[in-house]
């Protein structure tokens, strides 16, 4: 609890230059220098992607340390080593140690928490960091990093008033994660973006892949909580079986942008020493590795909130669309399901275009709108007046807890339950529920 939660307090912390993180490093005694790392921004997708390749290399025998923001429920969720979370002790005494120059710096929550990760990989000596960006990437405290491979997941309007009003500026922030002959994996190809990526990895002489070209997910089973799925390459059978504990449609993309990355990751024929008896090796990530990475993601990282069941009889299922890409997502992959009625939680934050978002949602559920409990949570009173203005009419409830029992109340067996919207929402849910 010692370091002020900006994330909940928004477009105040956000920093437009990286001088601040330049001087903590400096300070802190350049702890980004030794790290061997890979770097992953996106719109939608990165929390995912990341949370696969640290389940894969961690399984490929690397010790893995996960930087991923924000968090679901317990500030430690963002620096794992080996899916565990950072100690308590460590987060206090850091603070505690630099706590002076923090503020005499002005530094913002996310400033320290990158400081505090990058410090803690270096006493933990990871062999391989996996960094999510937190914002943008050009102007991210991670961009910091001179990583061994770059990914960019995709763009979708999110934070404009930060990253820009249109794809390209926001791809323009995005690609400032492209290091001076660092390959880059985009996962998506946008006419709007991929010339964008294309002009900024020519600039820096950096190999780019766009994963959507070359690799192709065909889903051979259609199941509502895991995907079973196939992966080709160039149009031949890259992987097959493979299983997924998370579903929702977009999961498909990021399987294509996490096997490309892979691959490359496996072409750049990394070597490490092993701890016990310091002998080199190099990395190779073989199929069956890859195949247990994607189905353990969730034991092996903590990951949650990705379109995950939380009961059975009604289902409940909860996901964090927090953007139209999401929800679009949300959407196509509701109409695939079976189900005698729909019950809608929904919450967001006040700085999102959730009449836009209320719009997409589909009009024969029944809905239960509710507001996440941080500063930028946007009043549930507001959100039901909008609603009927959207014809999407619901009731209101004060907090997610009494919105789902509303929910589970009125739902009979063969209903279906999905509670979406802000992370934050899915957070003071999942707090009910003993997950970790």
């Amino acid at each position: 609890h010692a370091l002020p939660a900006y994330h909940r307090v928004g477009a105040a912390a956000y920093k437009a230059n990286l001088d601040n993180t330049w001087a903590l490093m400096d300070y802190l005694g350049h702890p980004e220098q030794g790290l061997r790392a890979i770097h992953v921004a996106g719109t939608n997708g990165k929390g995912s992607v990341s949370h696969f390749l640290a389940s894969i290399l961690h399984r490929a025998g690397l010790r893995v340390e996960l930087y991923t923001s924000p968090h679901l429920v317990d500030f430690r969720e963002r620096i794992r080593v080996d899916g565990q979370k950072i100690p308590q002790a460590d987060v206090v005494d850091f603070v505690a140690q630099h706590k002076d120059f923090f503020q005499q710096q002005g530094l913002s929550f996310f400033e320290m928490t990158v400081g505090m990760a990058f410090d803690f990989f270096r006493k933990q000596q990871v062999d391989i960091a996996v960094v999510e960006v937190g914002m943008g990437g050009r102007l991210d405290s991670t961009n910091v990093l001179m990583p061994e491979l770059s990914i960019i997941t995709n763009i979708g309007f999110d934070h404009t008033q930060f990253l820009g009003d249109t794809l390209a500026k926001i791809a323009g922030e995005k690609a400032g994660i492209i290091k001076a002959g660092i390959p880059v994996v985009v996962g998506e190809t946008h006419p709007d973006t991929a010339p964008v990526f294309t002009a900024k990895a020519t600039e820096m002489h950096s190999p780019i892949t766009f994963a959507d070209q070359h690799y192709r997910v065909e889903e051979s089973a259609d199941d509502a909580v895991e995907m079973l799925a196939r992966v080709f390459r160039d149009n031949e059978l890259r992987l097959d079986a493979v299983r997924s504990p998370m579903d929702g449609l977009y999961q498909r993309k990021n399987i294509a942008t996490l096997i490309a990355a892979i691959d490359e990751m496996n072409a750049l024929n990394l070597k490490f020493t092993k701890r016990d008896n310091g002998a080199e090796w190099r990395l190779h990530v073989d199929d069956d590795t890859l195949r247990a990475g994607i189905a353990h993601v969730i034991a092996d990282t903590g990951l949650h909130g990705r379109w995950e069941l939380l009961e059975e009889h009604p289902r409940v299922i909860c996901e964090t669309a927090h953007n139209a890409d999401g929800v679009e997502q949300l959407v196509r992959k509701l109409a695939l399901m079976h189900y005698r009625r729909l019950h809608i939680v929904y919450g967001c934050v006040n700085d999102k275009d959730y009449g836009h978002i209320l719009d997409m949602l589909p009009q024969q559920a029944y809905y239960y709108y509710s507001q996440p409990s941080v500063e930028r949570g946007l009043d549930y009173k507001v959100l039901v007046s909008t609603a009927k203005e959207h014809n999407r009419v619901g009731e209101g409830y004060a907090d997610v807890h009494a919105a789902l029992a509303a929910a589970k109340a009125a739902a009979q067996d063969d209903d279906l339950i999905v509670v979406t919207g802000s992370i934050f929402l899915v957070a003071d849910l999942l707090t009910a529920y003993d997950i970790n």
